[in-house]
């Protein structure tokens, strides 16, 4: 079943993602003489850099949800359908999709990245990533299902361990949301909680590297990490997480940090759809490009990123 794109004598641009890349493209494309699929299963954007904003309920996902049929209603050469790509057949320049096929001259995957644990099964299953909006919503839901479990038990340990946050990862998202949760902890759980003494409660930021913001700038990092210790978050850098079990967070030296609640923040790799991956991706299932950023081998099929 075709996804229904009339067939013009336009070149035909299939782009897959309605992230940032995707939207930037798609947009710079107006006014060309092209005709433009964008594929997402989606029909919103989702400005990702606020997630934690959502998972620590300083904002709605609708203040970081845009719909694509609103940015893009004055587009007329753009066609948006929702649904999964299945395959890329390169071959035969087909896109294969859950709802249908569609050909096309060029392609562009604007796939981004999704959450790496590196092969840990215990931490994917316990861990709370943030890549979606859902996540960061399931993330906020978690934390204060946690707090009012903390309310009706009478165990000191257990307590402890349900107040307690683990952030694994000290990039950009780790950093953020371990203030977010620290400036909680002193001005709005106290009142929300007021049975609760959060005086109690630890937020812990663990970082394989020796520093925190490490593919940033050494001041950057220095202000980081100074800013988030006046907050009061526990930060331990050149640690390792191994595991989880038991409400323990494993340590690499043997260690461990008791916390119900572990937010995994420490990778991402890349989402390359069937066809391409493993054939034209690298380490961390990034997708291999030339310096145009043409997928090496297939001059028709391009990677877009920010």
């Amino acid at each position: 079943m075709p996804l229904n794109i009339p067939d013009t004598a336009r070149k035909r641009v299939v782009v897959i993602g309605a992230g940032f890349a995707g939207l930037k493209l798609v947009r710079a494309l107006r006014k060309s003489d092209l005709q433009i699929v964008l594929i997402d299963r989606n029909n919103f954007h989702q400005f990702q850099p606020l997630f934690y904003q959502v998972a620590t309920a300083g904002l709605e996902p609708s203040a970081i949800s845009f719909p694509l049929r609103k940015i893009f209603q004055k587009q007329n050469n753009l066609h948006i359908r929702l649904t999964d790509v299945v395959h890329i057949n390169a071959d035969e320049k087909l896109v294969q999709t859950t709802l249908g096929d569609v050909h096309y001259d060029y392609l562009v995957v604007a796939t981004g990245a999704n959450t790496n644990f590196f092969g840990m099964k215990p931490i994917a299953d316990a861990s709370l990533p943030m890549k979606t909006v859902g996540e960061a919503l399931n993330l906020r839901n978690s934390i204060l299902k946690n707090y009012e479990a903390a309310l009706t038990s009478d165990d000191p340990t257990e307590i402890e361990s349900l107040l307690n946050t683990v952030i694994v990862g000290g990039g950009p998202t780790g950093v953020e949301l371990a203030g977010a949760l620290a400036e909680m902890r002193t001005y709005v759980l106290p009142k929300d909680y007021p049975e609760l003494n959060f005086r109690k409660m630890k937020i812990y930021l663990v970082e394989a590297s020796a520093t925190l913001l490490s593919s940033m700038s050494a001041s950057s990092s220095s202000k980081a990490a100074a800013f988030l210790e006046k907050l009061g978050v526990n930060i331990l850098t050149g640690i390792q997480v191994t595991g989880y079990e038991n409400d323990k967070v494993l340590l690499h030296n043997g260690e461990h940090l008791k916390a119900h609640t572990l937010i995994w923040a420490a990778g991402i790799k890349g989402e390359a759809p069937e066809g391409l991956a493993g054939v034209y991706t690298g380490r961390g299932n990034r997708i291999l490009v030339d310096m145009y950023n043409r997928i090496k081998g297939l001059d028709s099929v391009l990677r877009s990123g920010t």
